[in-house]
């Protein structure tokens, strides 16, 4: 009777395992069609191949890659780009990282409103703040420069990873913080030589997540940035979609273009993306 029982566990764990497997893969596939038929538009060299997918196979080229690179501004939209990308990510997390260790560590009158009112500027639509935003920016000079679109991303970035980033500071023992002071050092000096090395994952978490958010944004870029030579890669990449024609193969190639860089700082950095979120996610 036992040793039926058991042979009706390990069946039932054998079926479970399968069903598991298999939900996995079919999750997989669905996940990556969408790049592996980016990847294959991307090799047809006429702009209607992707109504024929069939007949890409006899005519595999890298013409549109070619053409992307060398008769196009792709490598001044990736120098915009990265610019704007490492910018938001050092002023971001520096924003991020002050306000989400202060409201962790110090019980400061309106703590938890401002929490509150980092998370209620979440809500608000792109399509809502574009109005505001780019009267702003008149005000102040900044259309169509690198440091009006920054301010704008960090303004998206920073609540968010605050947010983030106080729930990682929470799970950072305190007793950290008071050995600091007993050695003589500063909140200042405790936060920089104790707290951020311990934070160096939710640091990256939060670094990935301003990085990406520049990177791949279109709606601020394509209002604020005017001129073709300040165009970031997402801007760029729609010029090759107008009214009245649409190069569907120059877009693909450009859009796999854009997705090897963050692709590699992903792959870099994956171990503390995950620790990170983890660790980020059991206090808060």
């Amino acid at each position: 009777m036992a040793a039926t029982k058991a042979v009706s566990r390990d069946h039932g764990r054998r079926r479970t395992a399968v069903l598991s497997h298999l939900a996995l893969t079919v999750a997989a596939i669905v996940a990556l069609f969408p790049i592996a038929w980016l990847l294959f538009v991307s090799l047809g060299p006429d702009k209607d191949d992707y109504l024929h997918p069939v007949r890409i196979w006899s005519k595999l080229s890298f013409s549109n890659y070619t053409f992307v690179t060398g008769h196009t501004q792709f490598f001044t939209w990736l120098g915009n780009t990265a610019l704007i990308a490492v910018a938001t990510c050092v002023i971001g997390v520096m924003f991020a990282a002050t306000t989400g260790y202060a409201v962790s560590r110090m019980r400061f009158p309106g703590y938890k409103k401002l929490m509150w009112v980092l998370l209620v500027t979440q809500m608000f639509p792109i399509a809502v703040l574009i109005v505001p935003m780019y009267q702003i920016l008149g005000d102040l000079g900044l259309i169509d420069t690198y440091g009006g679109l920054i301010l704008v991303y960090c303004s998206t970035a920073v609540p968010y990873c605050a947010w983030m980033l106080k729930g990682y500071f929470d799970s950072i023992p305190i007793e950290i913080d008071e050995a600091g002071r007993v050695d003589g050092l500063t909140p200042f000096g405790t936060f920089f030589r104790l707290i951020l090395p311990l934070a160096r994952p939710g640091l990256a978490v939060a670094a990935f997540y301003t990085c990406l958010t520049a990177w791949g944004e279109v709606g601020f870029a394509s209002t604020f940035m005017l001129d073709d030579n300040n165009y970031t890669l997402a801007v760029g990449l729609t010029s090759f979609v107008s009214q009245h024609d649409a190069q569907w193969n120059y877009m693909a190639a450009t859009a796999v273009l854009i997705a090897i860089p963050v692709s590699a700082v992903f792959y870099l950095v994956q171990k503390h993306l995950v620790t990170g979120m983890t660790a980020g996610a059991t206090k808060g």
